[in-house]
């Protein structure tokens, strides 16, 4: 059974930073892709950042570049997410997702596109106050 765990949300103040981690496990293989996404309360939930691990190459969003890094352990099959300088505006729940379609490239990771991937998360709260 394929499960997939993020951990690290929390509370902290503008300005901060906390590390979101994420742990895919029981597919047989490290997936080929995994990705962040995030929702806030009554927004539409938008793509954070993308890896593919094979080559390990990253993709981030307009709106995390210069505050958000992304890295991998191929040993652990897990990915974070370092966020730093955290805004009001990164309030959301977190969650991770991962493919493990041969198919998942570069180009998938550069499109953020939900519908790639497979499995989720059940997502880590991160608040950010003023």
């Amino acid at each position: 059974q394929v499960q997939v765990v993020e951990s690290g949300g929390g509370s902290v103040q503008a300005g901060g930073s906390l590390r979101l981690s994420c742990a895919a496990s029981g597919y047989g293989y490290r997936p080929y892709c995994m990705a962040w996404f995030r929702q806030a309360p009554g927004k539409e939930r938008e793509g954070v950042a993308a890896l593919y691990t094979s080559g390990r190459s990253t993709y981030l969003a307009d709106s995390v570049k210069g505050r958000f890094t992304t890295s991998q352990d191929n040993a652990k099959n897990t990915v974070y997410l370092q966020m730093n300088s955290l805004r009001p505006e990164d309030t959301a729940m977190y969650y991770c997702a991962a493919s493990f379609s041969t198919l998942c490239d570069l180009t998938t990771i550069q499109a953020l596109g939900e519908t790639d991937y497979t499995y989720w998360g059940q997502g880590t709260q991160v608040t950010v106050s003023s």
